[in-house]
């Protein structure tokens, strides 16, 4: 009986060894995915404010602003914002459509293989200017 635990040494390091990169890839992966999908409803969330604020007959600079200023965590320079029609084309009953994009970059190496790198969030939202 001694015989069978000395020989069953090794199984437990190779066991390990065997479900480690599984088990890292699957909490990395749960991170990255958490991390876009932050930035969607981050992105969808600042898209609303700004559309808000176009409705209320913003112009388009405080409408780029209150967009950058509803997600703080992005880079501000990367978020790339279409509004439609701009500001000296809208009136009252009028729609504007604002659209927004942002690139998140995937930092687990295996993950950025797999995935485009980066991952293209992208937001649009439709008001009717009061």
């Amino acid at each position: 009986m001694l015989k069978l635990f000395k020989s069953s040494k090794g199984q437990a390091v190779v066991e390990f060894a065997l479900v480690l990169p599984l088990f890292l890839l699957l909490v990395f992966g749960t991170i990255e995915l958490s991390r876009v999908g932050y930035s969607y409803v981050t992105l969808n969330n600042a898209v609303r404010s700004g559309t808000r604020i176009a409705s209320l007959g913003g112009l388009d600079n405080n409408i780029r602003n209150t967009i950058a200023d509803s997600a703080p965590l992005f880079d501000k320079t990367l978020i790339s914002i279409e509004i439609t029609p701009n500001d000296s084309n809208r009136h009252s009953g009028s729609s504007v459509l604002i659209s927004a994009s942002y690139p998140v970059a995937l930092s687990t190496p295996f993950l950025s293989q797999v995935l485009p790198n980066p991952v293209v969030v992208k937001a649009s939202l439709s008001m009717r200017v009061e």
